[in-house]
Parts: structure tokens; C-alpha cells; sequence
């Protein structure tokens, strides 16, 4: 049995046992669950939702709440004497998906 849902304004396929990295959640490490579910497959049947599936969930456990790598971003103008440079660490949790409730 898999799933598609959307948090964070993207798609993530998943099954039983999946462990995934999303957008940061507004939630502490524990139990959380996903309502926006937008496909659930079961041994060839597909139910799909306009645009989710009513009745649907995906049940999950936040491991941990992170920061990822650090990107760096470097700006001049030429001839001006500026220069910029900056990091940015995007935040994250990554999910262990715990059951799919059709």
C-alpha cells in the first residue's frame, strides 16, 4: 500500500516504513499525522481525491526537527566595492511513516 501526499507545498510518495525529509512541521518529535492525501494505491486499485481522498490519513512519527547544510551566496556589483556573502540553513523534519488509513 502506498500514498501521495502534500505538506510543505510538495509531493511525497510513501509507503509503510518510509523515512523522508519535508519542510520543518510545526509540531515536536512525536506522533503526527498527514491529512492532505491526494492518492492512496492498494494492490492495483488506485482511489484518487478531487483533490484529496475523503477519509484518508497517513499516520506518522516526527524523528527529528533539523537544519540542513549550509549553502553559501556570494553578490558583487563590479566597480562599486560591494560585496556580499551569506548562508542560509534550510529547516527540516524527517518523518518515519507509520501507517496509511484508507
Amino acid at each position: 500500500m502506498y500514498a501521495i501526499i502534500e505538506t510543505g507545498g510538495k509531493q511525497y510518495q510513501v509507503k509503510e516504513g518510509d523515512e523522508i525529509f519535508v519542510e520543518k512541521l510545526g509540531a515536536d518529535e512525536g506522533s503526527y499525522t498527514f491529512d492532505k492525501v491526494l492518492l492512496v494505491g492498494n494492490d492495483g486499485s488506485v482511489t484518487a481525491g478531487t483533490p484529496y481522498v475523503s477519509g484518508a490519513s497517513v499516520k506518522a512519527t516526527i524523528v527529528k526537527n533539523g537544519l540542513g547544510k549550509k549553502v553559501r551566496v556570494f553578490t558583487y556589483k563590479p566597480k562599486k566595492g560591494e560585496k556580499v556573502a551569506k548562508g542560509h540553513r534550510q529547516p527540516y523534519s524527517k518523518v518515519k511513516i507509520e501507517a496509511i488509513n484508507a
